[in-house]
């Protein structure tokens, strides 16, 4: 997996619950493209139709509040965003997000660090975001080797099916 990523930034504030991330009138379809079309329509209308892939969200405190759903991670992901960066992650949505291929990683400080629009330069394996406008860095906690090969296969049950986590050696 690519360690290193450039995205825009897309900051909001605390308390962004799933009702927000993916509105429950649209789960009615099955379509995760559905879903990436009205993703964070809740907080802002016009984010779909504006984010593009590679992007990142940031957030304040209890990103992903609510309901355990995991239809706002893989919105998220369909929509094109490579990862959130939150000062708190909902317990959740933090392990949907994983699941579904998503990267979510809690960094204290993230809130005030950067402002939509910004260009960040991530580094996932050593834990550092950097603000490309300021120059800044912000450490956050590296992700395990295991959470970055589960990311790169597309999730855990594509990561299971290729022999992550185990090996089963009662296979013919």
């Amino acid at each position: 997996m690519e360690t290193i990523r450039v995205g825009m930034a897309w900051t909001f504030g605390d308390d962004v619950d799933t009702d927000a991330i993916i509105p429950s009138m649209y789960l009615v379809d099955r379509d995760p493209s559905v879903w990436a079309a009205h993703i964070m329509e809740g907080v802002m209308p016009d984010f779909s139709r504006r984010v593009e892939a590679g992007d990142f969200v940031v957030a304040g405190r209890s990103f992903g509040s609510g309901s355990s759903r995991e239809h706002a991670a893989i919105g998220l992901r369909h929509a094109g965003v490579a990862a959130v960066f939150a000062e708190s992650i909902a317990r959740n949505f933090y392990r949907n997000a994983f699941n579904n291929g998503l990267v979510a990683l809690e960094v204290p400080g993230i809130a005030g660090f950067a402002r939509t629009g910004d260009r960040l330069e991530v580094d996932l394996e050593h834990g550092r975001v950097r603000n490309v406008r300021t120059q800044a860095e912000i450490q956050a906690t590296p992700l395990p080797a295991f959470l970055m090969d589960m990311v790169a296969q597309g999730g855990l049950l594509p990561w299971l099916l290729a022999g992550g986590g185990w090996r089963r050696t009662d296979q013919a």
